[in-house]
């Protein structure tokens, strides 16, 4: 059995033989390395799930950030934003009309409150109206879009008290940390 110091190799040490067997030799041949091929599968598995646990706490805390930079624009217009900080929080006009993604995106994240697909319609109709002429239907498209942010790590799906489904922008609030402007001292 190949071994590290004493130890089966983790998940790293199996990676680094996996890049050196790109001939072919059979290194990562469980048969000839001697690592049990669970024991990789359980090691890649673990790390995999690490990582798209960072990844969301990573996604909530570029919510809360965009939210933040969102809310000062709203406050003192967005020419205080330099143009590469406008098109990172999608409020760059490029003379076009906005992806509907997003669209979805900002009427989401500058909601004080979760938001159903027909909410975000009616949002939708109100700030960009030929944006949904695109669409044969508008509702579930929104509600793909929806579902995709929640995929994406932005947003969270919640049932509200009448038992309809609902969205909101995911912000690192939500897990009892100060938002942003609290942390900033004058």
């Amino acid at each position: 059995m190949l071994r590290f110091g004493g130890q089966a190799p983790g998940l790293e040490a199996v990676m680094e033989m996996a890049k050196s067997d790109r001939d072919g030799a059979g290194v990562m041949d469980p048969r000839v390395s001697g690592v049990p091929v669970q024991q990789v599968v359980k090691a890649a598995h673990d790390e995999l799930r690490t990582l798209m646990r960072q990844r969301g706490e990573i996604m909530k805390r570029i919510g809360t950030v965009k939210q933040t930079i969102s809310g000062l624009a709203n406050l003192f217009g967005d020419e205080v934003l330099g143009e590469d900080l406008l098109e990172l929080i999608d409020r760059k006009p490029n003379g076009r009309q906005p992806g509907f993604t997003k669209a979805c995106r900002i009427v989401l994240m500058e909601s004080r409150s979760p938001l159903g697909a027909r909410e975000v319609c009616q949002e939708l109709e109100r700030r960009a109206s030929d944006i949904l002429v695109r669409h044969k239907d508008p509702m579930a498209s929104v509600t793909t879009v929806l579902n995709r942010l929640v995929d994406y790590g932005e947003a969270r799906s919640l049932t509200n008290d009448r038992g309809r489904r609902v969205w909101e922008w995911v912000s690192e609030n939500d897990n009892g940390r100060e938002p942003i402007a609290a942390q900033i001292s004058l």
